[in-house]
């Protein structure tokens, strides 16, 4: 099968922020002993950095939990947050930085997502001390990157320490993931009610820092609508669906961009066209499975070709659908976006029929239900 070239994505400097910086030092060696710290020798020395601030990640949120956590405790979630789900580079990212146009939206960032355990103490003064340390645009799609950008959520969860399938971003030649750690039911029940622990933690801080709509947005999401609307009873959904065959080709470049830039491990690639096989598969599945538990009025489709053509119509349309208040101050911002961005062209990519034949097969389910 054709995937890009294995040196398209050259290793980042040492002192370009790589997710890892923001574990505390108890979840890096969680994740660290989940692989039985197989570190390639060439990458020691990243690791040692990444340790390091682990160690002062501890010591912040230390300070942050004796300074904010009686704050942080009060915050009562609402029973109604948006949540995008789709699978990686369906759109997901897009349709979140539309709505984080609108203010009454709290979107995490960046630098909440990253560094989850100590935002509310450091974000003022060590975010314009770091800035240099994100590089403008993402290496798979160029899309802008910015602190302030708004940001899946997963990150912060996987930093924070919970199971997580981002994980093995840092272990790429390990045995790949399976479905379990995506849709929480390969966990015991202390974990997953560790999971659930601190996801609502994450959002207490996050709407102890600023108030507003929550609107969430992580892929994995995807395979959790069950858990989802446990915690969240009246939860809203927003499923962007696009044509597969970008899909694939988009998302083996996207994992290959992850392996090699932020990984402990030389990556070898030698499971990942199955794997994003069978992870889509299995994503549709699960979403076909436990969408009957949402009402009708509550879950949206929207197409991503459709949302590139027409921003505003198409958000127009999530809004009406499900009722969310606001459109009416974010329109001028979705013109202005749509206007800025009218030239746009998604990438193209060329699949040989070998390849074509068995995205289709695989795939077939969701082509059929979505009309692709």
């Amino acid at each position: 099968m054709n995937t890009p070239d294995k040196d398209e994505f050259p290793r980042p400097a040492w002192n370009q922020a790589a997710i890892w910086m923001g574990c505390d030092l108890a979840a890096l060696s969680r994740i660290m002993r989940h692989y039985r710290w197989r570190v390639d020798a060439a990458f020691w020395f990243e690791a040692s950095i990444d340790l390091t601030f682990a160690t002062g990640n501890s010591l912040l949120r230390m300070i942050q939990a004796a300074t904010c956590n009686h704050r942080v405790r009060r915050v009562a979630l609402p029973d109604d947050p948006v949540f995008i789900l789709g699978h990686w580079r369906t759109g997901t990212t897009l349709l979140h930085e539309l709505l984080a146009l609108d203010p009454l939206n709290r979107c995490p960032t960046t630098y909440e997502c990253l560094l989850p355990h100590h935002f509310l103490l450091t974000e003022r003064w060590l975010k314009r001390w770091i800035a240099f340390a994100l590089p403008s645009r993402r290496p798979p799609d160029n899309m802008a990157v910015g602190w302030d950008r708004p940001q899946e959520d997963e990150f912060a969860l996987s930093n924070m320490g919970v199971a997580s399938p981002y994980w093995q971003i840092g272990f790429p030649n390990e045995p790949p993931m399976d479905a379990s750690w995506f849709d929480l039911s390969g966990l015991s029940d202390k974990q997953r009610h560790q999971w659930q622990h601190a996801f609502r933690t994450f959002l207490q801080r996050l709407l102890c820092h600023r108030a507003g709509r929550l609107v969430l947005k992580s892929p994995p999401h995807t395979f959790r609508v069950a858990t989802l609307v446990e915690m969240f009873p009246r939860a809203r959904f927003v499923h962007i669906v696009r044509n597969p065959f970008e899909v694939y080709s988009s998302t083996v470049k996207l994992w290959k961009s992850l392996f090699s830039s932020l990984g402990y491990q030389k990556p070898n690639y030698r499971e990942l066209d199955e794997f994003v096989l069978r992870t889509f598969a299995q994503m549709h599945e699960s979403l076909q499975q436990t969408r009957p538990l949402v009402a009708s009025e509550r879950f949206l489709d929207v197409r991503y070709e459709q949302l590139i053509a027409d921003p505003v119509f198409v958000v127009g349309g999530i809004y009406a659908q499900l009722q969310l208040e606001g459109f009416d101050g974010l329109r001028p911002a979705l013109t202005r976006y749509a206007n800025d961005h009218a030239d746009y062209k998604p990438n193209r990519h060329k699949l040989d029929d070998a390849t074509h034949a068995v995205i289709a097969e695989c795939w077939r389910s969701y082509f059929e239900t979505y009309g692709y």
